[in-house]
Parts: structure tokens; sequence; C-alpha cells
């Protein structure tokens, strides 16, 4: 610790002596092979940030820059004994990527790791970067000791686990830091050794080490393999073996992984590649049933969703067409078939085993929908009617059980099947139109069977918890995607689901969580879309509406008091725009308004949304100020003297310590300031300092939402630098622009 915090704070100085400098990161060394994980850290810390400081100083160069300046130069020469040194240290003690499934437990056993440890992989994280760095500065050192370290694997002077195990960690974990011709004549060898090594060696457990070690390798390095279409075609065949290994673990990265490579490499399978007659999606398709028939249902939903990242693109839409055709074949046998035989007899869909099948078909739709956006409309168009009939039998085989038998019939794995059905069935349509690219196709075609088939049976479902919330983040999706064009269904919906809902929730803060939520989603997504509905509806359910949004800003939950303001604002907005309903509003609801904003404002537990509260408050008291209310909201004739008499009572009642003055300045200052929301919400702040310092309360968390700002900006400067160093980005966190 100490030879760490010295070396870090005053290294420069440690610098103008050498032969103690080289004692010291001796000692270093020697430390960081210690067997013991928390002395490792903080040696880890000091290289990473040695390493880290050593490459600032002359950043990322092309293979023909080799001119480094004098200063830099002989820096890099002082530490670089020692940094070949810590570089061997970290490829052989590189801790588990999270993307790695298999491991060796600690009675020696290969099996699969289901727990997330996070302990490991910020370690994991830690490590890569700093070899990442060490890489930069010397890359031929790097590739020295790695190929020599899997010769010994492959000769089997150092065979092992672990060995081989932290040496892929590594490998996989440099992906970006070498130059692409070194990289691509560093990985043939890799990938060669590699599946020779599974070859060669005997045994379950081997094999499944080996296998996840490539599976890891080769998922890191799409850039090779987006140039190298052998080696990509290669690696996906011995993806494809891999889902027949019944190991554990295997089968997942097996899927894990070909849906990386699928979302990287997607051009590549749609194309006629050099010496191939035809795509290679064409071949996957034509075998698929070959290929999952060992995996698991989950399994089977990520390779659907990886082989319709491929088809997606497709760009010539009559080929794509054809190729989704063939992709849902087998889903949509199944599907046929207890379609066809509910039609013949429905209770047929009662039975478990075909509602966990209907399920699973539809959790493959989703998945495929996922990936292909848009033209999934192909196949969702074949199944639409049918699903939606599902959904209503559903429905009622639900409502029934529930009337027989009672609520808690919902406990029970048929009743919960059932409800799956619904849920994937809603989250299908959802998904799709939020994809969709032709509004009047959707509105015309989908929307008016889901209308009839969803919000009849949400409204007419008499036990609140059978009700889906899905219903509501459905309703939420289509309006934000279809906006003014679904106006005129916005009456129908509200009918259905707005007064049973509201019921579910206004009793507390609590119940219902997801209800909730979508519920207050729903009502942002029709005040910022199709407010002239709101303008319809009768006066009696406009009150609701305006009361629901006052429910929501007052929420404990600080999602659904966000989503409150964010309504509340822009429904303030929207009627400003809508003059002949605006006078009539104000002078309803405009103090209202004012009141229980003030009580969230002054409430302890909502300063976290003192942003919002500035800003809305700043919006009414101009609209009062600036004279754009013509009706006389108060006794008194002038709406300003009339607010300002208002508020001030409002905080004498509310905290009868403060005197008239510090009220007459409070009040004087908020309309002052509407015209600034920095300073306005600045003064706001003094005004709630000034309540907390006589009630002794603490005040810090007045200032969270600028402590949560600096928080942010620090992750985006950090992501900025990360950025700008190749290979500090898990291949897989690099946005899409900057692959090819």
């Amino acid at each position: 610790m100490f030879l760490c915090t010295f070396l870090k704070e005053h290294g420069s100085l440690a610098e103008n002596h050498t032969p103690q400098l080289a004692n010291a990161l001796h000692y270093l060394v020697l430390i960081s092979e210690v067997e013991e994980v928390e002395i490792f850290k903080i040696c880890l810390e000091y290289w990473n940030a040695l390493a880290t400081d050593l490459y600032r100083e002359v950043p990322f160069t092309s293979p023909g820059n080799v001119f480094l300046g004098n200063s830099a130069g002989s820096r890099r020469t002082l530490y670089q004994d020692v940094l070949n040194k810590v570089r061997y240290i970290m490829i052989s003690r590189m801790a588990k990527p999270e993307e790695v499934l298999v491991v060796e437990n600690d009675n020696g056993e290969v099996v699969r790791e289901f727990m997330k440890d996070t302990d490991s992989i910020n370690l994991y994280k830690n490590m890569r970067e700093t070899l990442v760095y060490l890489t930069h500065l010397d890359y031929n050192d790097t590739e020295r000791i790695m190929t020599e370290k899997l010769q010994n694997q492959v000769n089997g002077t150092e065979w092992s686990w672990k060995n081989l195990n932290t040496l892929c960690w590594a490998i996989g974990s440099i992906s970006g830091a070498m130059h692409e011709e070194d990289e691509k004549r560093f990985l043939v060898t890799v990938i060669k050794d590699l599946l020779g090594l599974c070859e060669q060696k005997r045994g379950k457990d081997n094999k499944a080490i080996i296998a996840s070690n490539i599976m890891y390798v080769v998922g890191q390095y799409p850039r090779f393999l987006r140039a190298h279409w052998k080696f990509l075609k290669t690696v996906v065949n011995k993806l494809f073996e891999f889902m027949h290994e019944t190991h554990d673990g295997v089968q997942d990265m097996a899927c894990d992984t070909f849906i990386k490579i699928a979302m990287k490499c997607r051009r590549h399978f749609v194309t006629t590649q050099v010496g191939e007659s035809c795509p290679f999606i064409e071949e996957i398709l034509c075998t698929i049933s070959t290929i999952i028939c060992d995996l698991q249902t989950q399994q089977v939903h990520t390779f659907y969703e990886a082989v319709g990242y491929m088809i997606s693109a497709q760009v010539d839409q009559h080929a794509q067409e054809g190729l989704i055709e063939k992709y849902m074949m087998l889903p949509n046998q199944v599907w046929d078939d207890i379609i066809c035989q509910a039609s013949n007899n429905v209770d047929v869909l009662k039975e478990i085993d075909i509602v966990k099948q209907l399920a699973s078909i539809l959790k493959t739709n989703v998945r495929a929908c996922k990936a292909l956006g848009h033209p999934y409309v192909l196949q969702l168009g074949r199944i639409y009617l049918d699903m939606l009939n599902v959904y209503k039998v559903m429905s009622e085989n639900i409502t029934a059980a529930i009337a027989l038998n009672g609520e808690t019939v919902t406990k029970q794995p048929l009743i919960k099947a059932m409800r799956v059905v619904k849920k994937e069935t809603l989250k299908l349509i959802s998904d799709w139109v939020s994809k969709s690219n032709d509004h009047s196709m959707v509105m015309e075609n989908f929307i008016p069977p889901l209308l009839d088939a969803v919000l009849l049976d949400y409204q007419r479902t008499a036990v609140p918890a059978a009700r889906e919330p899905e219903v509501l983040s459905t309703m939420a999706s289509i309006v934000n995607k279809l906006e003014s064009h679904i106006t005129s269904e916005v009456p129908k919906i509200f009918d259905a689901v707005f007064e049973c809902t509201l019921e579910m929730i206004n009793k507390d803060f609590e119940e219902y969580p997801e209800h909730r939520t979508n519920f207050f989603l729903l009502l942002q997504s029709v005040n910022n879309h199709c407010f002239p509905a709101f303008l319809s509806i009768p006066p009696a359910q406009f009150k609701l509406v305006l009361d629901s949004i006052i429910w929501a800003f007052k929420h404990t939950m600080r999602n659904v008091a966000d989503t409150g303001l964010q309504i509340l604002l822009k429904l303030l907005q929207n009627v400003e725009a809508h003059e002949q309903a605006a006078q009539s509003f104000y002078q309803t609801y405009l103090t209202d308004i004012l009141q229980h904003v003030f009580s969230v404002v002054t409430d302890t537990s909502h300063t976290a949304a003192l942003s919002m509260h500035a800003s809305i408050l700043a919006y009414m008291f101009t609209l009062v100020e600036s004279g754009r209310i013509k009706v006389q909201l108060g006794p008194m004739p002038n709406n300003t003297l009339y607010i300002q008499e208002f508020i001030a009572s409002l905080l004498r009642s509310a905290f009868p310590h403060l005197t008239d003055n510090q009220i007459k300045i409070t009040v004087q200052g908020l309309f002052n300031l509407d015209h600034d929301i920095p300073a306005f919400k600045e003064h706001l702040r003094d005004f709630l300092v000034q309540i907390r310092e006589y009630t002794g309360e603490d005040d810090s968390d007045l200032y969270l939402e600028e402590r949560e700002q600096a928080l942010h900006y620090a992750q985006l400067e950090k992501r900025k630098i990360q950025m700008s160093v190749p290979g500090i980005l898990n291949p897989h966190e690099v946005p899409e622009e900057m692959q090819d």
C-alpha cells in the first residue's frame, strides 16, 4: 500500500533516483505475484495508473509512426523491463470475464456458473484496461508472451484448465488494441491452435473448457471475423457443434456467442461469399431443425433472435420475405397444428402442455420481431387474428376459473401459463408497432381487432389482480408510435381502462406497482400526442384525469412522481395552445394545481425533483404575470396580486414560524425571477433551506440533482476517453457506426 501510494503520488520524483525506483518496482512485481486477491488489487491500481500515464504521453500510433518524443521515450525505456514482467503477471492471472459461463469450481469440477460474481467482474474490467494500455505500450511483447504460453498449452508443458482459461481470457481482452494486420496474424495462430487442442484432448470436462475458451475468444474479435469469411464460417459451424454438447453451460455460451457474431457480422451471412454457391443463411435455414434439436427452450429463442439479425441485413425485400417464411416454418407448423385442434375442440387450450407450447412459440416470435423490425409484418399478419382469438379464449378461461375457485386460482401453474400467453401476445404487438414504419397500415389493419380483443377483456375482468398491466403499456407504445393518427380511438381506450385502473391505484401509493407505472405512461403518451382527445371527454372525466396527474406527482415512487410532473408541465403548455379551452381551465383548476405543487415542493421526500418543480411554478407565474390569463381567478380583479396573496397565505398557514417579511421576499422573488429558471430554482432552494434551518433538518438532499448531474457528466467524460483508446471498450460495447 505504501509503495503504491508513494509511487503514484511522487512518481516523477522517484524517476530522478533510478536505482531506488528499480528496487521499489522490483518489490512491487514480487508482491503482485502473491496469491492474495486484495493485495493484488492494490498493486493493480498502481500498474493501471502507470500504464495509463505512459500511454497518454504518446497515444495510439500507426504502424509506421514509431517516433516518440524524447521525454516520453526515455520514460517508457525506464519502465520497459518492469512492464514486461507486469504483462506476464496480467496474462497469467487474468480474471474471468462476464461472458464466460463454464468454470472450474472449488472441488475441481467443470460446471455452469449461475451467479454473477460482481467482484470478479470488476477485477476483470480493471485488469483488462491495464492489459490494453500495456499492449499499446509494446504489442510485440504482449503477443510474444501469449504465443509462448499458447505453445506450452499445445505441447502440454503448462497444460491446465486454469492456465488455458487465464490465457484465453487475456487474449480476448485485448481485442482492438493491436493493428489489424498484427491482429490477423496473431488470431489465425490462436484459433488454429485452440481448434487443434479441442481435437487433441479427450474427456468431456477438457472439451467443455476448451470449447468455452474458443467461444469467448472468437466472440471478442468481430473485426477479424468480418474480414475473414472462411474463419467466420468455420467458427459458426463449430458453434453449431457445441450446441449439441450437453455439458453444463456449453450450449448457453454457444448461443450467446452466436448472437454476438450474428449482430456484428450480419451482412456476411446474407451475401454469397467467394467460393460459395449461396448465402450461408440459406444453409442455416435448411438445417435449422438439426441445429436446435438439443437446445433448451430459452436457448432456441436466443438462436432465433440471432438468425433474425442476419435476415434483417437482407436489403432485397422479395428475397427477405422468402427467408422469413423459411425461418418461421418450424414454429408455424406447431402453431397451425394447435390452432387446427382448437378449432375442432376449444378445450385443448386448457391443457397445460399446449398452453406452454403456445407461450414458447409466441416468445420465439417476440425475439424474431425484435431482430427483424418492421419486415416481421409478414409473419405477424399470418398469425395475428388467430393470436387474438387465443388471447380471448385464455381470458375467458382465466375469468371462468376465478369465478369457480376464487382469486387464489391465479397462483396455479395452468393459469400462470395462460397469463404468459396473454403477456407475450401484448409484448409482440407492442414491440412490432414500435418498430413499424407505415402508420396507416397499422391503423387500418392491426388496431381495430386489437382494441376489440384487448380492451373489453381488461374492463370486464372482475378481479383487478387478473388484469394485465401490459395492456396499458401496449396502449402507451401504440399512442407513442402512431401519435395523432390514433386520437380518434383514445376515448374508446380511456372508457375501457381509465376508471377501472384508477380504482386500483388511488387507495394508496404501493399496490399494483406495474399497473401504476404503466397507467401514467399511457396518460403521458396521450397528453404528448393526442391532447385534443382530452378536450373531447366529459368535464367529470377530465377532472379525473387531472386528479390522477396530481396523484402521480405526489407519489413516493420517484419514477411515477417524475412522470406526473412531466405530464403536468406538458398539459399546461398544451392547454395554453388551445385558447378556447384555456380560460375555463385556468379558472377551474389553476389555484388548485398551485396549491398541490407547493405541497410537494415543501415535502422533504420530493426534493430530488426541484428542477421540475421550479420549471412548473415559473411557467404558471409567467402565465399570470404576462396577462395570458384573461379570466378573473379570485375576488380581486388583478390576477398577479391575487396569486401573490394566495401563495403568501398558503405559506403562512403551513409555516407559521416565518415572518411576514420573509414570506413577502420569497413570493416577490418567485415572480421577479420567473423568466430565469436557474435563478428561480436557487431562490426556491433558499426558501427551503430557511424552512429546514428552523426545523433542524438536513438540507444536503436539496443538492441531490446537482450531484447526480456531476456524476452523469463524469461518466460521459470517462466514456469519451475510453472511446478514444482502441481496445479499451469491449467490442460489443462499441457503437455500430464505429465498427466498419
